[in-house]
This record gives C-alpha cells, sequence and structure tokens, in this order.
C-alpha cells in the first residue's frame, strides 16, 4: 500500500507578478488570484507556503504574512521598477540566488516540493529542484506557442527565448498541472509533454464573495445599462473588439464599461481604445474604470446585462468564472480554457472569431431577449457552482503527494543502484 505523505512546507515561485499586487492592471491578473486563493487553502490543509516574488519596490519587507500559513517572500533581482516582463530572464540569476539564500539559512529539508508559476518561475524551480533535491511542479498559465497561433493583430509575438525557456521546464519538470484538458492537449501536441506526467486541475472561484445579490450596492458610477469587460487593457484580451461592436449593436442604449489598467504591450498606446472610441462615434457609449476589487468588482459583475471576454487566448478566463457566479451571463470567444469555463448556450454564449459584427449579434440575441437572459443567468450561477478553489486545492495536493512519493522512489532506487 502506498503511503501518500503530505508536504509540510512548499516553495511556490511566481518571479514576475507578486500576490499582493492588485489584480487587472500591469503583469497582475488571473495568475495572481490563483496563487492567493490557492495558498490560502493549502494552509488551511495544514501545508505551509512561502511565495518568492520580485521585490518592486524599496520599501517593500523581506517577509510578509499574507494569511496564517502563507508567507510571502520579496527577493530583490534587478531595480525594483522600470523592468519589463521581457526583460526578466536576465535578473533570474539574481532571483534564484536569492531564493537559494532563503531556504539555506534554514536547516536542511526545509521545503518539500517546488511549486513554479509561468515559464520565468519554472526557470528557478529548475534549478532549485536539483540543489534542493525536492520534486518540482510546474504550472505554466500561458503557452507561447499557443499564443503566437492565435495572436491578435498587430500585437507582438512571443520571443523565441520564451519558447525555448517553456520547453526546457516542460522537460524538466516532475508534473505539470494543467488548467483544462485542451491545455494539456496543447502541452503534449507543441511541447511533447508527456499525459503521464500532467494532471488537469481546473481553477475555481470564491462562491462566497462572488454570488447574486437581491438588492444592489451604491459605489459605482455607472447608470443604465451595459455590458461588462474586466481584465488587463492589452491586444490579447481584445477589448477593441467590443467598442468595434457596438456601432453594429440594435441596442443604442447600452453602454460599455472597461475595468482595467494597461498591460503588456497595452502599455505601448494607453490611450488607443479611447482614440478608437472616438474614430468610431461611440466615445460617449464607453465608461473606462480602474481595476476594481472584492465586493466592487462583485457589484460590477452583477450589475452588467453581460459580461464580455473576447481574448485571443486565455488558459482559463477566472474573469468569466466570477461574473457567472454572480448570476450575469457571459459572451466569450471560444478559445482556450473558455470553452470550459462558459457552457455554450447553458451559462453564456461563445462567439467563433473577432469580428466586430458577430460580437454585435451575439451581444443583441442577449440583450433584447429577457428570457433568454434570465434562461443563462440561472445556467451561470448553477455551472460556477460546479468550480471552487476548496476543490482546486485538494486537486493539487494530490498532485503534490505524488510527485513526492515518486521522487523518493527514483532516489530510493539510484541509492540502491549506487550501492550494488
Amino acid at each position: 500500500m502506498v503511503d501518500w505523505p503530505t508536504p509540510r512546507r512548499i516553495a511556490t515561485l511566481s518571479v514576475h507578478t507578486s500576490p499582493l499586487e492588485q489584480p487587472g492592471t500591469g503583469d497582475a491578473g488571473g495568475m495572481n488570484v490563483y496563487i492567493v486563493e490557492v495558498s490560502k487553502r493549502l494552509a488551511r490543509l495544514g501545508v505551509e507556503v512561502e511565495i518568492f516574488t520580485r521585490a518592486t519596490r524599496s520599501e517593500l519587507p523581506p517577509v510578509v504574512e499574507m494569511t496564517p500559513g502563507v508567507t510571502v517572500r520579496h527577493v530583490t533581482a534587478g531595480p525594483f521598477e522600470g523592468l519589463a516582463k521581457e526583460e526578466l530572464p536576465s535578473q533570474l540569476c539574481a532571483f534564484a540566488n536569492g531564493v537559494l539564500r532563503a531556504e539555506a539559512a534554514h536547516p536542511p529539508g526545509r521545503y518539500d516540493l517546488i511549486h513554479s508559476h509561468y515559464w520565468l518561475s519554472g526557470q528557478v524551480g529548475w534549478l532549485a529542484r536539483e540543489r534542493w533535491g525536492v520534486p518540482h511542479v510546474h504550472t505554466a498559465h500561458t503557452l507561447a506557442k499557443v499564443k503566437n497561433r492565435l495572436i491578435a493583430a498587430g500585437d507582438r509575438p512571443e520571443p523565441k527565448a520564451r519558447l525555448i525557456g517553456e520547453e526546457q521546464v516542460i522537460a524538466e519538470s516532475d508534473r505539470l498541472v494543467a488548467n483544462t484538458r485542451f491545455e494539456a492537449r496543447d502541452l503534449a501536441a507543441y511541447y511533447d509533454a508527456s499525459p503521464a506526467r500532467t494532471a488537469v486541475v481546473q481553477p475555481g472561484v470564491d462562491l462566497d464573495r462572488f454570488r447574486p445579490a437581491d438588492r444592489a450596492r451604491p459605489g459605482l458610477p455607472i447608470e443604465g445599462r451595459f455590458i461588462a469587460f474586466v481584465g488587463r487593457i492589452q491586444p490579447l484580451k481584445a477589448p477593441d473588439v467590443l467598442i468595434s461592436a457596438l456601432p453594429f449593436l440594435r441596442d443604442r442604449d447600452t453602454k460599455l464599461v472597461i475595468c482595467g489598467g494597461p498591460s503588456g504591450s497595452g502599455l505601448d498606446r494607453p490611450s488607443a481604445l479611447i482614440e478608437l472610441a472616438a474614430s468610431l462615434g461611440v466615445a460617449d457609449r464607453v465608461l473606462f474604470l480602474p481595476p476594481q476589487t472584492g465586493d466592487d468588482l462583485a457589484e460590477l459583475y452583477r450589475r452588467a446585462e453581460a459580461v464580455a471576454v473576447p481574448s485571443y487566448n486565455e488558459s482559463f478566463g477566472l474573469v468569466a468564472l466570477e461574473a457567472q457566479a454572480c448570476g450575469t451571463p457571459v459572451v466569450a470567444a471560444a478559445v482556450g480554457g473558455l470553452v470550459t469555463a462558459v457552457r455554450d448556450g447553458v451559462s453564456g454564449l461563445l462567439v467563433d472569431g473577432h469580428d466586430p459584427r458577430d460580437w454585435a449579434q451575439a451581444l443583441d440575441s442577449l440583450l433584447a431577449d429577457p428570457r433568454l437572459r434570465a434562461s443563462l443567468s440561472a445556467g451561470a450561477v448553477a455551472h460556477a457552482a460546479k468550480f471552487s478553489w476548496d476543490r482546486t486545492a485538494e486537486g493539487l495536493l494530490a498532485v503534490y503527494r505524488e510527485a513526492v512519493v515518486q521522487h523518493r522512489a527514483m532516489i530510493a532506487a539510484r541509492l540502491e543502484a549506487y550501492v550494488w
């Protein structure tokens, strides 16, 4: 009978974005939410989590307790500010040095496992695995080869250095965690990842915060009917598709609310969406909001007629799940994890491609039909209820246990071979 030991303490690596940052701007997004929610629940299951991330401000303390059992370690690697994500590979050596030094300050065996998020972290996890003699679990969150296949017009493709880096991390990790079976398929098809090393663990949603409500909360500066876009403003997320769809909507009273901040290549032209809305004559129908947090974000979802997710690629699409949990139908692109996050015709509508006319038609069909909207709203709540962060944490813990057992068996086999 196999003994499935629970790891005592894991090192979580998130090089390019801190779980303490506000999602929706810069490099902070769904991955930040994922790490925060999973770490809190792993701690409740008795697993200590130490999250290593790059310090981006000089005043940040070296260690912050995020919640009991979860700490965030700020590692100095390169200048605190003004360093783009694309420049971070040059600082991986410095970051890895900080991670190894933190472990070396304790007796041997401090960590039972490493879980890295995104390929930059995977490079550091690969090194730490060899130094500490523990298994390395990796979650990609996005894949460069997939992004480059589905790239938005005018957007910058992912560089060759990232493609090579991902190939290395995927080949050397003990376990790979995919958000959906479609991502697992992409890992095998584009990176030759072994299905035996790949586990599908779906992300969740905070069902206590994101839920339907009987009455509206005051505070949001929005009047009338609106469609909401929530996320980082960059070509990958395609908010421009929604602005371009507005002139084709039959419902001329419905507004578009874009909630988020510029990120990635969107930083090159931060006023691009404002200029687009003006050129199409719909500037008075587009409202820009900064990233919202907590109950304000939940209220934004609830008050929207629909939440639109027109991304060119999503490994999952947490925004879609959060909106549905609030009882709001989602109109999403039929790509990546959105095919799993949204149940077409039941909790929302999936749109093939990014033609503004197709998006206007899908949104019009929902806006003009109260019965359809009510049906999708009920389906959205039921669909989102199948996902929870507790289930995600339990799924990860099962992956961790299996990785630890197999890693120990591998070491034992090597020792036995060496003795003989």
